[in-house]
């Protein structure tokens, strides 16, 4: 359990900042301030600030997200009228820390009660000092000030000029799809590193590896180097054909027609039924066969990329054309399930399960959902054929329909997910 959980922690650490990390790099080169990079969500663990941008650690290791000045998700609190907070000022009497948390103190700074604040296009902060109500005091903000939210987190503030919408539009789509390409970036890197870990790339044939221990087609005369031609008839011409007809035998005896050295003789075995994901499938104890060649291996990653990227495509669609059910969907229930699989089979089975939720992440975030960079791309999109950017309050709307399905869909899948590996 507590590698299971070390391991988990490891991988999602890895999707979310390497996620995030495409949105936070193409962000500063198209000149949008980055005010924080989380890793985590939830309360506030750990912050270190470097440069313009706040780096955090969240409590609970499940996601991530860059706060980008100006966009709807940035979350920045706001200074009401009467909100008590402290001002630190520069030699040339100019504002350069806001403190509205009552957790941390600026040393000589000016209490201040807010009247009224222009921190985006004036850059000015405005009230009562000391409680002096006789006397409205206001005074001039730095460009590059800092804010001390709430819960002490310090944030630089964000002028008008560093905002997200200041940016041209093609460098804000950049900017949204990156992180779905870092996703497809560390799905190369991770396939590739396993195919030198492995000592080659699996290939989709029917040329198939028997495995040394509790194999039913060992005990049935299987050999390492087989062909596997076809199960019950029906013809196996690739692994991907082959899993189909093993798995959907689970305790049922099956004839399998063998090629080996030219010559082709059938064996009769039963797969063993195994239950994953709430689902009863055969396994008879195969592997598929490996390419060992240097090319194979320095290649692998944009081969084994491009083969599960169109396996996932293909299963996102019959999901989309045929019968939708949440057993289609894993939730973070499930990925800790598969975690445990994953990590008992080793570094090679951990890379893999990287690589494969990578994936998943990139083609995931490019659905047109509001609240998913598919979403957001839409809106740059629509924004690009009007020749003019979605009101303020509609974007927000969008998004705030778009996060309340996610919300109420990952729900759905946990309690799904909950009753398929716990209570049953």
């Amino acid at each position: 359990m507590i590698t299971t959980i070390i391991v988990f922690i490891i991988v999602f650490g890895i999707l979310v900042i390497f996620h995030e990390f495409g949105h936070y790099i193409m962000a500063k080169r198209s000149g949008i301030l980055v005010r924080e990079f989380s890793v985590g969500m939830g309360p506030k663990v750990f912050f270190h600030r470097s440069g313009s941008t706040t780096f955090t650690l969240r409590l609970l290791p499940l996601g991530g997200y860059v706060r980008m000045a100006g966009k709807v998700d940035d979350g920045e609190e706001e200074l009401k009228p009467g909100t008590p907070v402290t001002l630190q000022l520069n030699d040339q009497g100019v504002v350069t820390r806001i403190n509205t948390s009552n957790k941390h103190s600026l040393f000589q700074g000016i209490p201040l009660t807010v009247t009224g604040t222009d921190l985006a296009h004036d850059l000015y902060i405005k009230g009562y000092e000391n409680g002096d109500e006789s006397d409205v005091k206001k005074y001039s903000v730095d460009h590059d000030a800092i804010i001390i939210e709430s819960d002490g987190t310090e944030l630089q503030i964000a002028p008008e000029d560093v905002q997200f919408q200041a940016a041209p539009l093609g460098k804000r789509m950049l900017t949204n799809f990156a992180g779905v390409f870092n996703n497809f970036i560390l799905a190369i890197l991770v396939y590739t590193i396993l195919g030198f870990v492995q000592g080659g790339v699996q290939s989709n044939t029917n040329k198939i590896n028997v495995m040394p221990s509790d194999s039913v087609a060992r005990q049935a005369g299987v050999k390492s180097g087989d062909r596997i031609l076809s199960i019950n008839g029906h013809k196996t011409a690739d692994w991907d054909q082959l899993a189909v007809q093993i798995q959907s035998n689970p305790g049922k005896k099956v004839t399998a027609e063998i090629s080996r050295d030219g010559q082709n003789k059938s064996i009769q075995m039963t797969p063993k039924s195994n239950t994953q994901g709430g689902k009863k499938i055969g396994m008879i104890g195969i592997t598929q066969s490996l390419d060992t060649s240097f090319k194979a291996k320095v290649l692998s990653g944009f081969t084994q990329t491009w083969t599960m990227t169109k396996t996932l495509l293909g299963a996102l669609w019959s999901m989309v054309s045929g019968h939708f059910s949440l057993n289609d969907l894993g939730g973070p229930v499930a990925i800790f399930a598969t975690t445990s699989q994953a990590a008992s089979l080793g570094i090679s089975g951990v890379l893999n399960f990287l690589a494969w939720l990578s994936l998943n992440l990139a083609i995931i975030n490019l659905i047109p959902i509001p609240g998913l960079d598919g979403g957001k791309l839409v809106l740059n999109i629509i924004e690009a054929i009007r020749r003019k950017p979605v009101s303020q309050r509609t974007e927000t709307v969008v998004t705030l329909i778009g996060f309340a399905f996610l919300m109420i869909l990952m729900i759905l899948v946990t309690w799904n997910d909950i009753e398929r590996y716990f209570l049953h």
